[in-house]
């Protein structure tokens, strides 16, 4: 696991080790182990490494046989292993036992078809001496980021954005379009970033840059095709075989390995089979909450202790939450404001102590329909056939008579969401149950006039559905593919992905190898979900192998107490947030205003809203103060 960085000019640029050098020291905490620095005619690339996979041996970048190709590489190829043994077949010579110099090899067989045949989470930058091209390459769901930019014709490409800012020809220009994709999502959603002029490569795809010039093209894509009919028992055992195997690749590590265990069904199923198939007892970190409604300690403990698992557990107190508000937020490249991170960050600090390799549950919500919203449109399906009378008068009236709970997931919470979303069709409605500031008007509303004038998007939703093609599938697997491009790959595998390497952590998703995804995609829906019950496939084959309270209970989320400590812990940062915002010429500070008043008299729960502005300030104070 690694950082990496660089950049190819076609004018004089002196100090391009000093400046490589400096791109380095911005994503340090991803590779603390070792320093890479390649520099060759128009081409300077950068690598800080995290020692996994031939710890001894293993520095990049690394070259083919003659130095046409040098490859700087960060994340793990699973498959690598078998790729070698073929390579080598075709008289290939390897001088290390690392999966980066895999990927030397195969580009020479493949070139940019190479992607196509690697296992793995990735960001690949390859530079190609004879064709004189940078190849960037990106994997299929998008678990290791890869961000890259054109300034004077000049191509500046990093793992984190932030090693790009300090390039001396990038620019640091705010993207008042990205602001208010951010409103509407409470992230950025790819391929676009928070600055003007730099992009995220998107998952699946690769770049190459050639005289001066820019191709994208896309190697791989979600595929909803029917396979051939299966009864459920072979659904079951294909299931097992995949999700078995998948963990056996991600158990191969030279360093310590533990495994994320919140409790739950995704992370207890891999729990299961990362115990079964390990040949040492396998450490397990888990962390809880004070307040009862969300927390999951005691399922994480019954998990741990049925498998024979050595668990380790803390408890995250608003205290630590403070704490640590300022130091992430300030590390992070853009907005995200998914509060989760915070907790992740907690999981990744104290996880590292002890390993240098966790495996995590990530994926299963999106892949097998887990998220409560794809329950609340089935519901939606029946609500929209009752008379358009009792939606008016009577039903919606007696949701928003609700008394105001700041529980998680209270009842009220998410009644309202519900009704907020109920008249638009399922892809537009199921955005605006996720994100802040739901629709088009309410995110515009918040913004100054001159800033909406500026605009140059009418609606963020509809723009990354458009991008998306969303039309070629039914609304389910519409669904689960937005799900999949989107709120996994721009806000969780982001959060995860942060969260870890911040604390020079590699996080593992056995859920998203490939073939697993493929497999479960291509299901019939009631596979996954069958009538109210989510992830039913995946419940189904768990349930002689866990703790039935484990299959049964309904979904909790790692979320934390937002609202109640908006009112209390966090109520002088939200002031200050408030205060401090009217400042910025982007925000209406009467709209913020009247959000805050609501949420501490009680009226309204506006605890989204309120976060995802208050950590937009503090970003925005990182990099323009």
């Amino acid at each position: 696991m690694c950082g990496i960085t660089g950049f190819v000019t076609f004018k004089p640029f002196p100090f391009r080790k000093k400046i490589i050098r400096q791109m380095l020291q911005q994503i340090k905490h991803r590779g603390p182990d070792d320093e890479g620095i390649f520099t060759q005619d128009n081409v300077t690339l950068g690598v800080r490494r995290l020692s996994i996979i031939d710890v001894k041996g293993g520095k990049q970048p690394i070259h083919d046989e003659k130095k046409k190709v040098t490859v700087v590489f960060n994340g793990e190829i699973y498959n690598y292993k078998l790729l070698r043994k073929e390579l080598k077949l075709k008289g290939h010579v390897f001088k290390t036992e690392t999966d980066t110099e895999v990927i030397v090899h195969m580009y020479e067989e493949k070139k940019e078809e190479l992607f196509k045949y690697l296992n793995g989470m990735f960001a690949i930058a390859i530079w190609d001496e004879e064709d004189k091209k940078l190849v960037l390459g990106r994997d299929r769901i998008g678990e290791k980021p890869l961000y890259w930019g054109i300034f004077n014709n000049d191509l500046i490409f990093a793992s984190e954005l932030k090693a790009i800012l300090v390039h001396p020809r990038a620019r640091r220009e705010l993207n008042l379009d990205s602001v208010y994709r951010y409103l509407t999502y409470e992230y950025v959603p790819a391929p676009y970033s928070i600055f003007k002029n730099i992009y995220k490569l998107m998952p699946g795809h690769y770049l190459i840059f050639k005289r001066g010039r820019v191709l994208i093209e896309k190697y791989w894509d979600v595929s909803f095709q029917r396979m051939g009919i299966f009864s459920e028992e072979e659904v079951l055992q294909k299931l097992e075989v995949l999700i078995e195997d998948s963990v056996k690749l991600r158990l191969v590590s030279d360093v310590p390995l533990g495994v994320f265990l919140s409790g739950g069904l995704d992370s207890s199923t891999i729990a299961y089979y990362a115990s079964k198939n390990s040949r040492k007892k396998l450490k397990s970190f888990s962390i809880g909450f004070e307040q009862k409604s969300f927390d999951e300690s005691k399922y994480a403990e019954l998990v741990a202790k049925k498998f024979g698992l050595i668990h380790h557990h803390k408890i995250f107190t608003p205290k630590d939450l403070i704490g640590l508000i300022p130091e992430v937020v300030s590390k992070m490249d853009e907005p995200l404001a998914d509060s989760s991170l915070f907790p992740t960050y907690f999981l990744s600090k104290f996880s590292r102590e002890k390993v240098t390799v966790s495996l995590g549950g990530d994926g299963a919500d999106e892949l097998f329909m887990g998220y409560p919203t794809f329950q609340a449109h089935r519901l939606a399906d029946f609500y929209n056939k009752v008379p358009q009378f009792f939606h008016n008068y009577i039903i919606s009236h007696a949701v928003r008579s609700l008394n105001v709970s700041f529980e998680n997931f209270s009842f009220d919470f998410k009644a309202k969401k519900f009704i907020e979303g109920i008249y638009e069709n399922p892809l537009i409605r199921n955005q605006i149950w996720l994100g802040a500031f739901g629709y088009q008007d309410s995110a515009k509303k918040i913004l100054l006039p001159d800033v909406r004038k500026s605009l140059t998007i009418d609606n963020p939703i509809e723009e990354i559905n458009n991008k998306n093609d969303l039309k070629r599938f039914s609304a389910w697997d519409a669904l689960i593919y937005q799900y999949i491009k989107t709120y996994l790959a721009d806000d969780i595998l982001v959060k995860v992905d942060r969260a870890s390497m911040l604390n020079s952590l590699e996080v593992r998703s056995p859920f998203l190898d490939y073939r697993i995804v493929e497999f479960v995609c291509a299901l019939p829906v009631s596979y996954k979900l069958r009538g109210f019950t989510t992830k039913y496939i995946l419940k189904k084959l768990m349930s002689d192998k866990l703790p039935s309270v484990t299959t049964k209970r309904s979904k909790k989320g790692f979320g934390i107490p937002i609202s109640l400590f908006l009112r209390n812990e966090l109520k002088e940062i939200m002031i200050i947030a408030k205060n401090e915002l009217g400042k910025q010429n982007i925000f209406d500070n009467r709209y913020i205003n009247n959000l805050v008043d609501m949420h501490l008299e009680g009226r309204k729960d506006n605890r989204k809203q309120i976060w995802t502005l208050i950590i937009f300030y503090l970003w925005y104070r990182t990099y323009f103060s």
